[in-house]
């Protein structure tokens, strides 16, 4: 089959390689309709976090059709049309059955192949998905194939990062970044009742889409966006914080934005070997800070009724629709933020 795959350090290739096939009963073979470019395919482009085989198939967004099933497999049969969280659950261990799915005790991250072992990505034409039952959903009625490649990770997330926020309506809330997640947790905060958010950014592209989903825009090249949350809050700074980049610029602004006592919501991954603030400090501001991998599995189950309601567009978000055989471009576009790219989605 066709894939992209991995080469080395800001390598991406099209290139042939081996078939997926059944390896347990319990297994599952997709055949990949649509795929995306995630900034979290980045950290391994630029190579901040190391170990994946070269030739492993990129990509970790996928929605599909099944073609082979597994003897075990019980919910599932050829034909389904199904959508896949970007990791890989059981259902039934002690993390699935609290809604922790990123962290099953046999969970699997898609595209991600380390000396010989792991899963290959889903920017391929094929797809092996293992414990299916309980890693895929069958796409619902109600939910078009985009949404249903959105739900698997980049809306599933940007929610739960404004979930773990705890928003509360009367209070102020910031969202830091308006790439895709930032811009997903944006329309989850105002789903879970934000009436006074700002969201902080430099693309004005991106800013412009965070203020059409209902967000104050700042514009941090050109406007102090502590003194404008110190101003629209009495002086004390903003209730809680969604840090949806993955740096350690964001993490400290995150903690200078915030007031005493208040969140700090990370969903954006930071290779930095350091906190961008010290212990001392989280303890002198009574700081709560929930950091941590989205349980998309769990996520979707929940999403599912929101999507199919059509409240927001959350689809404007894709920006370009290219080939599969076009990935390697895909990736120079998005990877520096070419032609305003916000989301590239592929199909084989």
């Amino acid at each position: 089959m066709k894939a992209l795959t991995f080469s080395g350090v800001q390598q991406i290739r099209y290139e042939s390689i081996p078939d997926p096939a059944i390896r347990s009963t319990n297994d599952v073979i997709v055949k990949v309709k649509q795929c995306a470019i995630c900034g979290s395919d980045l950290h391994v482009f630029y190579g901040r976090e190391h170990g994946i085989d070269h030739h492993t198939a990129m990509g970790h967004e996928f929605t599909g059709e099944v073609v082979e099933v597994g003897n075990d497999v019980r919910t599932l049969r050829k034909g389904d049309m199904v959508m896949s969280p970007f990791t890989t659950s059981c259902g039934r261990c002690f993390y699935c059955l609290r809604g922790l799915t990123c962290r099953c005790v046999n969970s699997q991250l898609f595209g991600w192949v380390e000396n010989g072992k792991g899963l290959q990505g889903g920017q391929s034409e094929f797809v092996r998905v293992p414990m299916a039952d309980g890693t895929l959903v069958k796409i619902p009625e109600g939910v078009n194939p985009d949404e249903a490649l959105l739900l698997g990770d980049i809306l599933s997330t940007g929610f739960f990062c404004a979930k773990q926020a705890g928003i509360n309506p009367v209070e102020t809330q910031v969202v830091i970044g308006c790439g895709p997640v930032g811009l997903m947790a944006i329309v989850g905060a105002m789903h879970y009742g934000s009436e006074k958010l700002f969201a902080v950014d430099t693309v004005p592209e991106r800013l412009a889409m965070a203020k059409k989903f209902g967000a104050t825009p700042i514009d941090a090249s050109r406007e102090d966006a502590i003194s404008k949350i110190k101003d629209a809050t009495d002086g004390r700074g903003a209730d809680a914080v969604m840090e949806a980049v993955g740096s350690g610029g964001a993490a400290k602004l995150a903690y200078d934005l915030l007031r005493p006592g208040g969140t700090i919501s990370v969903v954006g991954v930071c290779n930095d070997e350091h906190m961008a603030f010290s212990p001392v400090q989280a303890y002198d501001k009574n700081v709560t800070y929930k950091v941590g991998r989205c349980p998309a599995r769990s996520m979707m189950d929940e999403l599912v009724p929101y999507v199919q309601n059509k409240k927001h567009d959350i689809t404007s978000i894709i920006t370009h629709r290219m080939k599969l055989n076009e990935g390697v471009a895909g990736y120079d576009i998005f990877a520096n933020k070419k032609e305003n790219c916000l989301k590239v989605v592929l199909e084989p």
